[in-house]
């Protein structure tokens, strides 16, 4: 199906707007928030959206919306550092499998593949519960949890650039196997893996929503959205904004970087440019 050129401009301006947000509401939440997140007023606990609270306050008199807005550093954060350590993994094994080949392309997948054969949120709940929970750890849980489908997707892109005609004629001027991975097949594969980033922390985010969710991600009274749905979902029949409007908050984040990985892939893939 080919790519409207007003299809991919709306859905990569939609995917920049939503992504600056998450950024902007991060890295200036004290000027953002109207009220400190961990503040208590018991007298106005589960007060509706409107007047001093814009989106309402919580079960201790929070207000909702500058616990959504500091909650975004936590998402962001585990996120981003997620997704650094899902790369340093992945791009390192999976260069050494795919360029290497033979007893190092067994072993590397075979230790994927078991890593694979865990249910996603299974593997993530067994990293944080040998950790223990906190940002740092839920960091680190996402973070393998991800490394194996990278090494697979790297593998893969390394695979096909290995026996494209350019390596063949580095290797025959003498290009060492060094140069050849860093210079020629890493430098084809980035795109790839730049497209897959994006929407691995779309991911990421879900994965540290759930963690929370369950209690084991972020602690209270740290903001986190995954935390916020888990204390408001007992309070769905009397107050459901205490448990919606986070959870409104993970859905516009997660679509937002799975726009922009569409709008990466479609922006870095040749055979897709002439069509936009």
């Amino acid at each position: 199906m080919a790519v409207t050129a007003a299809g991919a401009l709306d859905a990569a301006a939609l995917s920049v707007v939503e992504t600056g947000r998450l950024n902007a509401w991060g890295q200036f939440r004290r000027w953002l928030a109207p009220a400190d997140p961990a503040k208590q007023s018991l007298v106005e606990k589960r007060a509706k959206p409107g007047g001093k609270f814009l989106l309402g306050a919580d079960e201790f008199g929070r207000d909702i919306l500058s616990r959504v807005i500091y909650g975004s550093r936590v998402a962001l954060v585990v996120s981003v550092l997620s997704v650094a350590v899902a790369l340093s993994l992945g791009l390192t094994l999976g260069c050494l499998a795919g360029f290497l080949g033979g007893w190092t392309d067994v072993l590397v997948m075979r230790a994927t593949e078991v890593l694979l054969a865990f249910p996603y949120l299974l593997l993530a709940i067994a990293v944080v519960s040998a950790l223990g929970p906190g940002v740092f750890n839920t960091t680190l849980a996402v973070g393998i949890w991800g490394a194996p489908t990278v090494i697979r997707v790297v593998r893969g892109a390394v695979l096909v650039a290995r026996e494209t005609e350019y390596v063949s004629a580095a290797r025959a001027l003498g290009a060492t196997a060094l140069r050849v991975l860093t210079r020629h097949v890493l430098r084809n594969v980035l795109p790839t893996v730049i497209v897959y980033s994006t929407l691995f922390m779309a991911n990421a985010i879900l994965v540290e929503a759930a963690l929370s969710f369950l209690g084991l991600g972020v602690q209270p009274p740290t903001p986190s959205w995954g935390l916020m749905v888990s204390t408001g979902r007992d309070l769905l029949l009397v107050a459901p904004h205490v448990a919606t409007i986070p959870g409104l908050a993970i859905l516009v984040a997660v679509l937002g970087f799975n726009l922009l990985g569409d709008g990466l892939r479609d922006a870095l893939d040749p055979r897709l440019r002439g069509r936009l």
